[in-house]
């Protein structure tokens, strides 16, 4: 019977982790670790487009490491397993997927997008993560820009329109990434962060979409 590389990494994890294992494996926690894991992802990016599958299988290993890790933590206090966080997101695929592996038919990429985030509201509902309005869902340790970019994309799916914002024509993607860039130079001659800057005005055009949101909903209800 072929031996399973997972139930060996497994092993090893518990085993660095145990009376006689590693200084440092033994003193971590999850908040220790969280940072590993966002560094790992960066560093998995970086493979992907280096095209090196050399590079890609380690990187994605590294990232593995950090799931083994931290359930080999919550295992320790009981609270789940590796076992139980893959059959949990199985399960969740399975009931995600209902045009693959349910009777419900779609006919393009939107539907099946729509279906999702249905389904996703309704696993959702009634439990302290309850998405109760279409903006949630973002999360908050995201880097600034791409928690812009899902701000607008939710805010745009919900026909909430962001108001009063400078408007400048660009002629195309390469004079953007200019702008872009340009920007933050600006920030750094004032001294300032540009990554600050812009997590904070997110936040606050996250606020009055937030507003817009609750009021085009009493409208509804007073109607």
């Amino acid at each position: 019977m072929k031996r399973s590389a997972i139930n060996d990494l497994l092993k090893t994890m518990a085993r660095l982790r145990g009376p006689n294992g590693c200084p440092w494996d033994r003193e971590q926690d999850h908040r220790s670790l969280r940072w590993h894991a966002v560094e790992e992802v960066y560093e998995l990016l970086d493979a992907i487009e280096s095209g090196d599958d050399g590079e890609l299988e380690e990187e994605l290993g590294d990232l593995l490491l950090q799931v083994v890790f931290h359930c080999q933590l919550a295992a320790e206090r009981g609270a789940f397993d590796f076992d139980a966080v893959a059959r949990r997101i199985n399960e969740k695929l399975i009931r995600r997927h209902p045009h693959v592996f349910g009777d419900i038919r779609v006919k393009d990429v939107a539907q099946v997008w729509a279906n999702w985030e249905k389904i996703k509201r309704a696993e959702k509902a009634g439990t302290r993560h309850a998405r109760e309005s279409a903006l949630d869902g973002i999360p908050k340790h995201l880097p600034a820009l791409m928690r812009a970019e899902k701000l607008l994309k939710k805010a745009r799916k919900a026909k909430l329109s962001v108001n009063g914002l400078p408007k400048r024509r660009v002629r195309n993607r390469k004079e953007l990434g200019e702008i872009l860039f340009a920007l933050v130079r600006v920030a750094q001659e004032n001294g300032w962060s540009a990554e600050d800057l812009l997590r904070r005005e997110v936040r606050r055009q996250e606020r009055k979409l937030r507003r817009a949101e609750r009021l085009g909903a009493g409208r509804r209800k007073g109607s």
